[in-house]
């Protein structure tokens, strides 16, 4: 990696900045080109950006004045006598003319978007020197993702907190890994130092991206080279023994070629929780080639390697005594990852916009899962598994979009065809079990044998995902907008599974997601949009090929999960935006109403191993709501809330007669809370240009534990408030070629848990994942072109 960094370095220094008679227009957060900014003087256009963000010279009149504007970013005012060479624009993150590019694969107007959309922009995600995503995305309304440490989480959006598969995880629109292979830890697999913005759809898009975006969709934008040479190098650690090593390079080699790569090697050891030491090494590379003015060819490649010991969930004795201390020391989870892919854009003369993206795709994940162990009171012994699933993908992902002047419409059509075979095993393993005095719970797991021929899963697979998909946009009216759309997806799967009897067979799944919305623009701050989607998603094959508990299989008759159906989402919903007080104050909000059918659930069983079914009928129904206030350039104050509620509507829990509680209908779903909001007010003063310190809040109502509603997770955070309630400071300087910053995390160290869940059985015991104690991390970042530069 270092060689290669030096290697990136060297070529970037053939670079240089713009030329005397050319100047450019640059994102003023990351330094990329701004293409098709325009130069306005007296309401007459005088030049418009390249491709590179160039435009050539002109004889600028020194007392006049000019305007500087471009789609998602604040208009610049500048006298002819102050125009420098390079000029920074930032990005209009409180403005109704905020790009997005995720709703339609293309760039488009927040104005022009009939969904629940939420961007996190270049320049948020440099304040927040986040170590991992979660920081983030918990600052978009109604999405809860929790941080199980070491980059490992869990994830609500629309759904109740969890790691069900009802999420779509994407890199540049193409989703990280296929359809078929369990995704829920898929983000381990992303690059903070490779990332420019995030967007994440809320609600079902599987119209446009397919299968899994049910109750959301997060596609993670990679940076491109800027338009001047950068390279950054940064360190950051914590009083845990948390330490990571970062860099970022990129530039314009030629008129042609330009390259950005950013990476990280980061490392655990001895941290506040046992068993919970990691290490991850990440990198990504993109090469872009100007073909024309009309054409470019770009290609990425990017790369992790991450390993982590994985404490999992702790007893009360453990949670409440602030031990931290996992009784089993053995669990882990490993990943590698590489990901290609080379892409052609064009432009054609009839305002139409073609891509073709080639990708390919390896994975390899391995883990001796904690949340497998399974143990009934008060037997002293236990089992738990070691896994392994593996996959390789080809593919060919294509995209065409028109622009008619009937009715202003657009059309856009694309295909996905995506070959991935896919082998995956799990045996058993024999554990001891150390009881404590009460017996009612254990202190220590110890392996007491390893099963390698003993399998609980053992399959190979070749998964084909093939889908088709079209949106049709158009404005009857000046002021409305519709848009129609749908996708038909065909995923198989040809199969041998290998631990009955070798069966050899094939299974399908095939579905149409229909899109319906529209937006109304009752003025230039204030509009309403309207939609209804369909969402739908097959169970990952891990999950079918999983052999049933013996209880459940006896009473069914079926030794695996063959005949899970695929869920289906309906969704409706409707909301706005409005801009007030001159664009000070920035308004959204959406109401939602998702019915599900067939959702995929784990039922704990008393052993605390899990039984999944996929029957019955469920309700996710709340209002997401976004205040943004900038009184001026030093103040910015934000919120971001959900109010929900998720309910059974019609699930059967058990078919024994002999059981208590057969149903669960009109009950809560667990781990759903009422209210999730996460506020944030920032200080950048005047009078210390480069400063910056902000106050963030947290806060998840109470949830129930288990699905028949028995118990209450309701401790007390910040101010008393039962559930979570957690403080975060954040304080940053740049000076010159120098960033210095400190992140202290859960300020009043609270003790809280990001879950805690339960058994629905009376002699169940609650188990907690533990959040981490009052963390201070501290960092310095330097830009070294910046550096010799002002030498």
């Amino acid at each position: 990696m270092k060689a290669l960094f030096l290697a990136v370095i060297s070529m970037l220094s053939l670079a240089s900045y713009a030329q005397i008679g050319t100047y450019k227009i640059l994102n003023a957060s990351t330094q990329e080109p701004i293409i098709g900014a325009s130069c306005l003087r007296d309401n007459r256009l005088i030049a418009l950006s390249n491709e590179r963000g160039e435009f050539i010279s002109q004889r600028f009149q020194s007392q006049e004045e000019y305007v500087f504007s471009a789609l998602g970013y604040k208009s610049l005012r500048l006298k002819g006598d102050a125009i420098p060479s390079i000029i920074q624009m930032e990005e209009a993150s409180l403005d109704l003319a905020a790009v997005i590019v995720t709703a339609s694969r293309q760039a488009a107007l927040r104005t022009e978007t009939p969904i629940a959309i939420h961007k996190i922009p270049a320049n948020l995600l440099q304040d927040t020197k986040a170590i991992q995503l979660t920081e983030l995305l918990n600052k978009v309304p109604g999405v809860v993702m929790l941080n199980y440490n070491n980059e490992q989480h869990a994830m609500g959006i629309r759904q109740p907190f969890g790691t069900s598969a009802y999420f779509l995880y994407m890199e540049d629109g193409l989703p990280l890994r296929p359809l078929g292979v369990f995704n829920h830890n898929a983000l381990i697999e992303s690059n903070l130092q490779g990332i420019n913005s995030i967007e994440v759809i809320k609600g079902p898009a599987s119209s446009l991206y397919g299968p899994e975006a049910v109750g959301g969709a997060v596609n993670l934008i990679s940076k491109v080279a800027p338009g001047i040479p950068t390279a950054t190098i940064g360190f950051q650690g914590d009083e845990w023994g948390y330490l990571r090593t970062q860099f970022t390079a990129g530039g314009q080699l030629t008129k042609k070629w330009s390259i950005m790569t950013g990476g990280y090697i980061a490392k655990q050891k001895n941290s506040w929780a046992s068993n919970s030491d990691f290490d991850k090494s990440s990198i990504q590379v993109r090469l872009d080639f100007q073909l024309s003015t009309k054409s470019k060819l770009w290609a990425s490649w990017a790369y992790n390697d991450y390993f982590s010991q994985t404490g999992g969930n702790i007893d009360s004795i453990g949670y409440y005594s602030r031990s931290y201390k996992s009784p089993a020391d053995f669990t882990y989870r490993s990943s590698y990852s590489s990901r290609s892919r080379i892409t052609l854009e064009h432009q054609g003369d009839d305002q139409s916009i073609s891509s073709l993206t080639a990708f390919y795709r390896d994975n390899a994940l391995g883990q001796n899962p904690a949340y497998s162990i399974a143990w009934t009171a008060p037997s002293t012994t236990a089992s738990g598994q070691v896994n392994s699933n593996n996959f390789t993908s080809w593919g060919l992902m294509g995209q065409h979009s028109r622009k008619f002047t009937f009715l202003d419409a657009k059309l856009v059509m694309g295909f996905l065809l995506d070959r991935s075979p896919n082998t995956y095993w799990a045996y058993k393993l024999n554990l001891s079990a150390t009881l404590r005095p009460d017996k009612k719970s254990v202190e220590k797991y110890e392996i007491a044998q390893a099963l390698p021929n003993n399998f609980l899963s053992n399959y190979q697979a070749i998964i084909w995902n093939k889908a088709v998909y079209a949106q049709w946009d158009l404005n009857p009216t000046e002021r409305w907008r519709i848009s129609l759309g749908g996708r038909y997806d065909d995923m198989s799967f040809d199969y041998t599974n290998f631990i009955d009897q070798s069966i050899i067979g094939s299974k399908s799944y095939a579905q149409f997601s229909p899109k319906i919305g529209m937006t109304y623009e009752a003025s230039s701050s204030l509009g309403f949009y309207a939609n209804y989607s369909k969402g739908f998603s097959p169970p990952a094959l891990s999950a079918v090929f999983r052999t049933r508990p013996v209880a459940q299989a006896t009473a069914t008759g079926e030794k695996f999960y063959l005949s899970i159906d695929p869920a289906v989402f309906h969704n409706v919903e409707t909301g706005g935006w409005a801009s007030l007080f001159q664009t000070k104050l920035f308004l959204d909000y959406s109401i939602y109403r998702l019915s599900g059918q067939n959702e995929l659930l784990g039922i704990r069983q008393p052993d605390n191993s899990t039984d999944y079914q996929s029957a019955g009928k469920t309700l996710h129904e709340g209002i997401e709501y976004a205040i943004s206030y900038r009184p001026d350039n030093q103040w910015n104050f934000r919120l971001g809330a959900t109010n929900a509620r998720h309910i059974f509507v019609d699930f059967v829990l058990s078919q024994k007669a002999s059981d208590a509680i057969r149903n669960v209908n009109q009950k809560e779903m667990p781990q759903a809370p009422h209210f999730i909001a996460n506020a944030e007010i920032t200080y950048k003063p005047n009078w210390l240009k480069g400063a910056r310190v902000s106050l963030e809040w947290q806060r998840i109502s109470t949830w129930y534990q288990n699905q028949v509603n028995t118990v209450v997770y309701a401790d007390p955070g910040f101010a008393g408030l039962p559930g979570v309630s957690v403080l975060n400071l954040r304080w940053g300087y740049q000076w010159k070629a120098y960033q210095i910053f400190m992140n202290v995390m859960n300020l009043s160290n609270e003790l809280y848990a990001n879950s805690a869940s339960r058994g629905n059985n009376v002699n169940d015991k609650s188990t907690y994942t533990p959040a981490a104690p009052r963390t201070i991390n501290m960092g310095l970042q330097v830009d070294i072109f910046q550096l010799f530069k002002s030498k």
